[in-house]
């Protein structure tokens, strides 16, 4: 085998080992303290902050599943449109 045959086999398990181990340091390992929960709950931290765009889609939803709630939890409602 070549010398750069060799340095390449020999680097793959070093790279393995730093992507699994900066793969789970981005990973939390403590859960977000009770003072720590007024950032997240801005409401520019939203996933869909325009609160009229928000209504004007479950409306639309609800209007077309015959059901209400199916945003965020699973709702009723036969399916028969």
């Amino acid at each position: 085998m070549s010398r750069h045959i060799q340095i390449r086999q020999a680097i793959r398990p070093a790279l393995l080992l730093c992507a699994i181990v900066s793969g789970l340091s981005g990973c939390a390992l403590t859960p977000v303290k009770a003072w720590e929960k007024g950032e997240l709950a801005r409401p520019d931290m939203l996933m869909q902050n325009d609160g009229l765009a928000t209504r004007f889609n479950e409306h639309i939803y609800t209007s077309k599943e015959a059901a209400s709630g199916g945003s965020a939890v699973g709702g009723g409602g036969c399916g028969c449109n």
